[in-house]
């Protein structure tokens, strides 16, 4: 069945418009109260952990969230702004049922969404959100006062987060004589990451660390490193981390302010455990990671499989393989031998960890990774327009792999959020790149102006 609401990360949108709304959020609520009390169903009362990032509508949709459940009978702990990680690791160790994010991740301040984390703290299977979207079609009912759920504050959370981000560094682990330049993105790392990095030792240069409700995301953060760069050039610092609004994805820089991204980190990580005897067969990528990250691990001697875009489908491919590496070059990366989600923070310990092991810099483990170039063009895409229909758009893809032989490819991709297709071509060398990528990228939208 297709779902009505669920993305391929929880559900998001603009707040104020459906479904992103106090009404629509309260009964989602109840909704998933009813849901996961019938799943646990003879083992005493249902209980959900609440976390948020720093958005000002957070604590509009803390409250719907929490009344919705509470009237389906369900207990509820909060947490307040914590990173998505957190939440699905305070699931685990909290026995809750299940984990709730209000968040909207790298987005503006004016989007939000509701992700959820099973008690496992992973994703929920696509059944328990189906059975979400069918209880949302009933009518909001509440439970005997005698039944109504309780709520309480978690007090100690950031404390108790911290310190599993240190645990999962070997004892003895020092950043000491490092100084680091970290973004925060004004979210839900703010008042974590510059704590668990300076408790390890390093001298910590922060930004991004005040939040006022509408500032998260904005000129700072993994997805705006203007700001981080000039820190890490003005502060002379060692290498700057960015992390995103919710605190799962991270980005690296160079000590000269040079961008490091996903894909790169991946590869010091492969690299560090392949080193130590520790790594798997292979690494789990998406179809939007870089071709210099399958060529240069394919040159270790490991595989690389690439999944659909999105996490989940990344951790999917991950479990199919046996694997515990894999990402995407936005910086969502997964360890899951040290927990069960991408978890920025985390990631970014993996990585000092292997610069400390290595004794090099950054940019010099990185020199065993050359970059292919990348171009990518967004072509509108009318509704209902299925590619594969349209032979023009098959025979200009031949065309474009031809002209790149075996050191390039192409990728169409239909985005999930947007009317449009994602027009990529990666080769060795830009200007070629650049000029097959546009050839496509016009043939391509003839293609559907005339279908």
């Amino acid at each position: 069945m297709k779902k009505k609401y669920f993305g391929t990360d929880g559900i998001r949108g603009l707040v104020g418009q459906a479904p992103i709304t106090p009404d629509f959020v309260l009964k989602l609520g109840w909704a998933c109260g009813r849901v996961f009390s019938r799943t646990f169903e003879g083992k005493g009362r249902c209980s959900v952990i609440i976390g948020k990032d720093t958005r000002v509508s957070g604590y509009m949709f803390e409250s719907a969230l929490e009344a919705g459940l509470v009237a389906a009978g369900v207990d509820v702990k909060l947490l307040g702004p914590m990173p998505t990680p957190a939440v699905a690791l305070m699931t685990r160790t909290q026995n809750a049922d299940a984990g709730i994010v209000i968040s909207a991740s790298h987005n503006p301040y004016y989007d939000n969404g509701i992700k959820f984390f099973s008690a496992a703290g992973s994703k929920l299977p696509d059944e328990t959100e189906l059975a979400i979207e069918a209880e949302l079609e009933e009518t909001l009912v509440c439970v005997p006062s005698h039944e109504i759920g309780k709520v309480q504050r978690v007090v100690d959370a950031a404390g108790r987060y911290i310190e599993f981000c240190k645990s999962t560094v070997p004892e003895g682990f020092s950043l000491r004589g490092l100084r680091i330049a970290v973004d925060c993105a004004h979210g839900a790392t703010y008042h974590i990451a510059p704590s668990v990095l300076s408790e390890l030792g390093a001298e910590v240069v922060p930004i991004g660390i005040t939040p006022d409700g509408f500032n998260i995301n904005e000129g700072v953060g993994s997805t705006d490193m203007e700001a981080l760069a000039t820190t890490v050039r003005e502060r002379d610092c060692d290498l700057g981390i960015a992390y995103d609004g919710d605190g799962d994805r991270v980005l690296f820089l160079d000590d000269q302010g040079g961008t490091v991204d996903g894909d790169q980190l991946i590869f010091v990580i492969a690299m560090h455990r392949l080193r130590e005897g520790s790594s798997d067969a292979g690494v789990v990528g998406t179809l939007m990671s870089n071709l210099g990250l399958e060529t240069a691990l394919k040159a270790e001697g490991l595989r690389f499989v690439r999944a659909r875009v999105g996490d989940r489908y990344v951790r999917e491919l991950m479990e199919q393989q046996g694997w515990h590496l894999g990402g995407e070059s936005s910086g969502h990366i997964i360890c899951s031998d040290v927990t069960t989600t991408g978890d920025g923070i985390v990631s970014s310990l993996q990585v000092l960890l292997a610069l400390r092991a290595s004794g090099s810099s950054l940019r010099e483990l990185l020199d065993q990774m050359p970059m292919f170039p990348q171009t990518m063009i967004n072509v509108a895409m009318p509704a209902g327009a299925r590619l594969e229909e349209l032979p023009a758009v098959a025979a200009a893809v031949d065309e474009a792999e031809a002209q790149l032989g075996n050191d390039g490819r192409v990728l169409l991709r239909p985005s999930g959020t947007e009317p449009v297709v994602r027009v990529m071509v990666e080769g060795r060398e830009a200007a070629t790149v650049e000029s097959i990528c546009r050839s496509l990228a016009d043939a391509v939208g003839e293609a559907l102006a005339n279908a």
